[in-house]
């Protein structure tokens, strides 16, 4: 199959959420198992410094009455063709900003539908969030270009229909009042990056306000857990980490722990309960609920605890005002740097994910596979990849809650931090969720099965093209 990923966003060189890893991991499986599958990305003002782009473009086009490029080069280390869309609105050095975001992601969506027409024809075009929502509407009417479209976020919807209609084609057919609403109907198949998201966005607890829309399209609608690059996050050989280690060598991990208590400023004490949490700081990821209960926590045990992330002014306020009252036992890092969330996977004792949606979740999978032991709100992906410990049974890979309230939070945390004390069940417990198999390899599959099962697909399996055949 010819399949095309277009993304805001792809590991390693645009990353914000977890949606750059699946670009970035998932193409390079799905090519390794013979589909020639590339990927179409905006060429941001950074990317120059990451890696080597031609100064040539492969092709120019015109889209909203813009004249733009598309340069070609490779995703780092990978065989997996990468098409950068040249334009000044995406110059700056972000990936997200400013007023004109919606005007910029629909130009970029309106590009990789022109480049798909006239230079490099896929058979299925892999879409990724509202970015690229009126991808499927534009080639409703190309019958030989099919389209998928993954919701990883159902909270960012894109932007309203009255908008569209200002700055771009929206065709006589096209329904919906948002991107979102008009993609997921004119795609072929829609997925979710987890199968108990894509129950859980049909009611109106978690659907946004389109869970009849998401009711309505159930036939369609496919969950696939994402899975993670087992080669690329491997504490083995992990070079941004101090000392590497594996499930057979999990007494070599302490190392890592000292060494990052000496890094963020805390007192060097191997037997302290030290929690990380690396993460977007924004209401959906549970900073409601911890604003209300880490001061008791801190007050009454000795535990550690290190946050990395940015995002809502008010919860970097406040969490920064309660690292204040807790000096050498709390470090708010407010940053995005990928070296340290290594180091905070494979120091930390546990990882803390209490979200109140939380659509697949990469973090805690990062976080079982470097050792750290989650505790997690059960909902979304995380009831998918984290079960509950039973220490009777020696089953279970996390702890858990259920209610989306500050004291069931607070309950589970004090679970693990009694548990820690007890070394020889604890090291169990990391182990099974190192031992825990989230690559990607088993999730292709399953992305392969949702893709022949579109309807009117060719049947014929397409080699690998070594050079891609442009229009002239």
């Amino acid at each position: 199959m010819r399949i095309l990923f277009v993304s805001a966003e792809v590991t390693p060189l645009a990353k914000v959420g977890g949606m750059a890893d699946v670009v970035g991991a998932l193409p390079k499986v799905l090519r390794r198992m013979g589909h020639d599958v590339r990927i179409f990305i905006p060429y941001y003002g950074f990317l120059a410094d990451k890696m080597e782009v031609p100064e040539e473009p492969i092709w120019e086009g015109t889209a909203m009455y813009q004249d733009f490029k598309v340069y070609e080069t490779v995703l780092p280390k990978s065989n997996v063709p990468l098409y950068l869309f040249g334009h000044p609105s995406f110059w700056p050095r972000h990936i997200y900003y400013g007023d004109d975001e919606n005007w910029r992601f629909t130009l970029f969506a309106n590009g990789a539908a022109e480049f798909s027409w006239n230079a490099w024809k896929p058979e299925i075009i892999h879409c990724n969030d509202w970015h690229t929502g009126m991808i499927p509407v534009w080639m409703h009417e190309t019958p030989e270009i099919k389209t998928v479209f993954t919701i990883h976020n159902l909270a960012y919807q894109g932007p309203w229909r009255w908008y569209l209609e200002k700055i771009t084609w929206c065709p006589w057919y096209m329904e919906g009042h948002n991107t979102i609403a008009a993609a997921v109907q004119f795609a072929d198949r829609v997925t979710t990056v987890s199968p108990t998201y894509a129950s859980q966005i049909q009611t109106p607890t978690y659907g946004e306000g389109l869970d009849g829309l998401m009711s309505f399209i159930d036939g369609k609608l496919h969950g696939i857990l994402n899975g993670i690059d087992m080669n690329y996050y491997n504490p083995d050989n992990d070079r941004y980490i101090p000392q590497t280690y594996n499930v057979e060598t999990l007494e070599k991990r302490v190392a890592n722990k000292v060494a990052l208590q000496e890094e963020v400023g805390f007192e060097v004490n191997k037997n302290a309960f030290l929690i990380g949490m690396v993460s977007r700081l924004v209401e959906q990821k549970g900073l409601d609920l911890m604003l209300q209960i880490l001061d008791r926590f801190m007050a009454y045990t000795n535990s550690q605890f290190i946050l990395l992330g940015t995002g809502d002014r008010f919860y970097e306020t406040q969490m920064w005002q309660i690292a204040t009252r807790y000096p050498g036992r709390m470090s708010v890092q407010l940053l995005y740097n990928d070296a340290l969330s290594r180091r905070i996977y494979a120091g930390t004792d546990a990882f803390l994910m209490p979200s109140r949606f939380e659509p697949c979740g990469i973090s805690q999978l990062l976080a079982m596979r470097y050792g750290s032991v989650p505790i997690v709100r059960h909902t979304g992906g995380l009831i998918d990849t984290v079960s509950f410990h039973d220490p009777m049974n020696n089953k279970g890979t996390g702890y858990c809650f259920d209610r989306y309230e500050p004291l069931d939070l607070l309950t589970a945390m004090v679970r693990a931090y009694e548990a820690f004390r007890f070394k020889g069940e604890w090291y169990e417990l990391q182990k099974r969720g190192m031992r825990e198999n989230f690559s990607w390899e088993k999730s292709a599959e399953e992305y392969i099965k949702m893709y022949k099962s579109i309807p009117g697909l060719s049947k014929e399996e397409t080699l690998i093209d070594k050079k891609p055949k442009l229009a002239k």
